[in-house]
């Protein structure tokens, strides 16, 4: 990937830890400018001192003006990875729904809203979503995860299918079980789910990396994620039927 992103104006949201401050190490090393965007002001600071990037902390979703003022007018390649993990069922509170969906999805929006005008004007941009298998399958016990992951995703899909011929760059990462504190909320369906086979951060950050040399789409740090996704589309019943069994087998051990 040398040279693709040499120099290049990046932000990163979320990128106080885990795979945020993954993707923010990569970048600087790959020798891009990288702004470190969390809300945890003081994590922020400490992955940007680190690499030699800069911290604008604060909520993602109105980062990108202070963002492109910090990197001397122009953002090259926006990392949307800042997310929530909610748990719950259909019974879960409104305002759960409501943060999943703001956060997963529609700091996405408005990001590529921000940031396509200047995009499409010079011809150039590559928008990075980080949406997890969950958007490509699901998760059991996490219906709004799941639900607004598959959001996530369906939002990247659209942008690469409506921009890609103006230069603009689309990449969906979607890992499995990753080492982070997200992993660490996601309690006993995380346990049975996702630890068994979870990755480091930096695994995710190759992935995109490699993702990016190749040009690129989706990237599925977990290649198995492949072959579920052809089962669930090709035989749904099956793969439900499937789902359904890991979902027994959860409530069996509550």
């Amino acid at each position: 990937m040398v040279g693709t992103v040499q120099d290049a104006g990046v932000v990163v949201t979320g990128a106080g830890g885990g795979i945020g401050a993954a993707l923010a190490r990569g970048f600087a090393a790959e020798g891009a400018r990288v702004v470190v965007n969390d809300l945890d002001a003081g994590r922020a600071r400490t992955v940007a001192d680190e690499i030699g990037g800069i911290a604008v902390p604060g909520d993602a979703s109105a980062v990108i003006e202070q963002a492109r003022e910090a990197l001397g007018g122009t953002v090259d390649v926006y990392c949307a990875n800042a997310g929530v993990a909610s748990g719950g069922s259909e019974a879960a509170d409104e305002a759960v729904w409501a943060r999943a969906w703001d956060v997963n999805v529609m700091a996405h929006v408005r990001a590529a809203h921000a940031l396509l005008p200047d995009w499409l004007e010079r011809g150039s941009g590559r928008f990075v979503s980080t949406v997890s298998a969950a958007g490509l399958l699901t998760m059991i016990g996490a219906a709004p995860y799941s639900v607004t992951k598959h959001g996530a995703y369906a939002f990247a899909e659209w942008l690469s299918l409506t921009y890609r011929h103006r230069g603009i760059k689309v990449h969906a990462i979607c890992p499995q079980g990753v080492r982070t504190d997200m992993l660490d909320a996601t309690g006993s369906a995380g346990d049975l789910v996702l630890k068994p086979t979870a990755i480091e951060p930096q695994d995710v950050a190759d992935a995109l990396f490699k993702g990016i040399a190749e040009d690129r789409f989706l990237i599925l740090p977990h290649p198995e994620v492949a072959g579920y996704y052809q089962v669930r589309a090709g035989e749904p019943d099956r793969w439900l039927a499937t789902m359904n069994h890991i979902q027994q087998k959860w409530e069996a051990a509550e």
